[in-house]
């Protein structure tokens, strides 16, 4: 009995842990004033891979709008019987096993996890710097770099994405959010920078 409450006490622990999603997800200004860790977690993203914070959060917003531990909805067996998820990906940036396994072996650190925000833009940064250094992508390019973390380094090379309307359309969502962050982030940079809000030199 007491082993069992003590385990739901740690679950409750646990959900207890888990952020929900920012109160204004389509500014960037407020997202990073309503969680200043962030800030700093796109600051370091931003300086390690070279990733603009604009292009890094717009991922997010399109990969699972925020949520932690987002998953792919599960298929339908029959229509009606839920069945397996069409992939492994998981966390703030959809992070597939084997993607999340290569990040690992070349930049990730021993406590990695994908629910964990700084280390999904760390991973962000890290698969868009290899698509800046393979297939020579500007890595402010919002559009072309999200087509290339979509349908892969290969898919991408081979122009697998011309075919594919669902990888064209999420790109220009990514693009225009990008765009749109990026014009926000221009009125509030100072101030983050200059510590209006969090204190940060």
């Amino acid at each position: 009995m007491l082993r069992r409450a003590c385990l739901l006490l740690g679950l409750l622990v646990l959900g207890g842990c888990a952020s929900a999603p920012p109160q204004d997800p389509d500014n960037i200004c407020r997202i990073f004033e309503e969680r200043p860790k962030w800030y700093k977690a796109a600051r370091k993203a931003e300086k390690r891979w070279g990733l603009p914070p604009n292009v890094a959060l717009a991922f997010v917003h399109r990969e699972s709008s925020y949520v932690a531990d987002a998953r792919p909805p599960r298929k339908k067996l029959l229509g009606v019987v839920p069945w397996r998820r069409p992939t492994s990906a998981y966390g703030y940036a959809q992070a597939t096993n084997e993607a999340w396994s290569d990040y690992l072996d070349e930049a990730g650190g021993w406590f990695s996890d994908r629910d964990d925000f700084a280390d999904a833009l760390d991973f962000i940064g890290w698969y868009n710097h290899r698509s800046h250094r393979k297939l020579r992508l500007n890595k402010a390019d919002a559009y072309n770099l999200y087509i290339a973390y979509y349908v892969g380094h290969g898919g991408y090379a081979r122009g697998k994405w011309r075919k594919s309307g669902p990888a064209r359309s999420y790109a220009n969502v990514v693009s225009a959010r990008a765009a749109r962050y990026g014009g926000q982030l221009k009125s509030c940079r100072k101030k983050l920078e200059g510590g209006g809000w969090f204190g940060i030199g």
